[in-house]
């Protein structure tokens, strides 16, 4: 609320160039950050430093699961944070440099027992998460605070996936490329654990820069923000408030739906590595073809999700988009199965593979695009509904389900690999066909599953553009 008791909603404004690229650009840390847990670090501390998949897998699924219970704390900071900087630009630029030590501490662990490993794993795993929620709830948070015109929400977080995506990928091209390569004692280069310290200093001075870069970027801003009084409230009343604020209808579907999109994307993600490893047995440059597919796909998503809902609505959209996805996520594999994907060593099933991967991208970065522009109008929703304005108590209840279930879908990454009796040191062509079958098998079965149940809730979601502009219309005055 205002000091005059009027709703605090932004203007429906079209942004800048500066604005939109500022607003994206940050998120290259989170997608270098993701790159680095989700495909490399349960290879890292299993296949590397020798530590049972299994066990790495909970250290991670507990660092995340404690880490998500501190974002709501986050968001309530941000939400309460007054001064000349306004609500979200302090912890913006406080978070950079812890969130560059703790990543160059996660890949250079020291010569310590089993035991003691586990424990850093989960420590440093802990710090790296905390310090980049401080800027990622924040920063998304600012998302509905720009401009709270339906179509420049979609736009703005088109923004934020490309460069969240772009960043990854380019870790991850510099990562096959350059980092982890064969040499003379590391004969597969995803082993070369020199390779993966070298590239957590490099990627920690990425991430940092885009942190501030971003937060400088987006400093002009401040002034056009909505101007939200000063709260009184102690924090036990806010979380008094919060299960009122949190019970919002289109809130809680959305919840439900990153509940399943991000599970299965934790597993994908983890067994990504060992997909192209051991079941398309890619060759060292092939992952550079992949990186580039894969960029291509978030591209197409930046273009694709704000044409798609131009005029119409987001929830139908991204339910379509979300189904598609888990299709052609799984479609190679089952293809394979029957026997009718190109064999190993054909000149077709790299191209093949890469165009599927590309459509893939696509498909799945419009709906998680979708999905954020959607609880960016969940904001006015409520706030016509309680007379409060909660951006970072929302978002810190996307990253929330994120990051619990995205630690979920590692743990369930390594028990899939424990199930299929993946061996140990395994080199790619040696594992056993039977090994191979299971691990895509179940793959298959859970990527269509929780990609669907996402896609239904999705569609599920109670309000669309006429919705949200008659809001708009009326809102700038609370309800009686």
């Amino acid at each position: 609320m205002s000091a005059s008791g009027t709703l605090a909603i932004p203007a429906p404004r079209k942004l800048g160039a500066r604005s939109r690229f500022s607003f994206g650009l940050g998120s290259i840390a989170y997608g270098v950050k993701d790159s680095g847990f989700a495909t490399f670090l349960l290879l890292f501390y299993n296949q590397v430093i020798g530590l049972p998949a299994s066990q790495v897998g909970l250290a991670i699924m507990a660092a995340l699961m404690v880490e998500a219970f501190v974002d709501p704390l986050v968001g309530y900071l941000s939400d309460h944070t007054r001064g000349r900087w306004g609500r979200r630009h302090p912890w913006m630029y406080a978070s950079a440099i812890p969130v560059a030590i703790g990543w160059i501490l996660l890949w250079n662990p020291p010569h310590w027992s089993h035991a003691a490993t586990l424990v850093y794993v989960f420590a440093t795993a802990l710090l790296v998460r905390v310090a980049l929620s401080a800027f990622e709830i924040p920063s998304s948070a600012l998302g509905p605070e720009l401009s709270s015109d339906y179509d420049e929400r979609t736009k703005l977080f088109s923004y934020r996936y490309l460069f969240g995506w772009g960043g990854g990928l380019a870790m991850l091209a510099l990562a096959y490329g350059v980092f982890l390569v064969p040499d003379a004692t590391h004969p597969v280069g995803t082993l070369n654990a020199d390779g993966y310290s070298h590239m957590a200093f490099l990627a920690a001075l990425v991430m940092a820069t885009a942190i501030l870069v971003s937060s400088l970027g987006l400093h002009h801003e401040i002034e056009h923000l909505p101007k939200v009084a000063k709260s009184t409230e102690t924090f036990t009343e806010h979380f008094r408030d919060f299960r009122r604020t949190v019970a919002n209808r289109g809130f809680l579907i959305l919840m439900a739906a990153g509940v399943f999109a991000y599970t299965a994307q934790g597993v994908s993600f983890a067994l990504s590595v060992y997909m192209y490893q051991f079941v398309w047995q890619f060759g060292q440059g092939d992952y550079n073809w992949l990186s580039l597919a894969l960029m291509i796909g978030a591209i197409g998503a930046f273009f694709l999700a704000p044409a798609l809902t131009k005029g119409g609505d987001k929830p139908r959209i991204g339910m379509i988009a979300s189904f598609a996805s888990a299709s052609l996520l799984v479609l190679p594999y089952v293809l394979r199965l029957l026997g009718w994907f190109p064999e190993i060593g054909s000149p077709y099933l790299l191209p093949l593979l890469l165009t599927i991967f590309s459509a893939n991208t696509a498909c799945g970065v419009s709906a998680f695009i979708l999905g954020a522009a959607m609880l960016s109008d969940v904001v006015e929703d409520s706030e016509v509904r309680t007379g409060k304005r909660s951006e970072g108590v929302f978002f810190a209840g996307g990253f929330f389900v994120q990051k619990l279930v995205g630690g979920l879908g590692i743990f369930m990454a390594s028990a899939i690999l424990a199930f299929a009796a993946f061996p140990q040191g395994a080199k790619p062509g040696l594992v056993p066909v039977d090994t191979i079958d299971r691990l895509t098998l179940v793959f298959i079965v859970l990527e269509l599953g929780l990609y669907g149940l996402a896609g239904l809730f999705y569609a599920r979601f109670p309000f669309g553009r006429a919705e949200h502009e008659a809001r708009l219309a009326r809102g700038l005055t609370p309800p009686a």
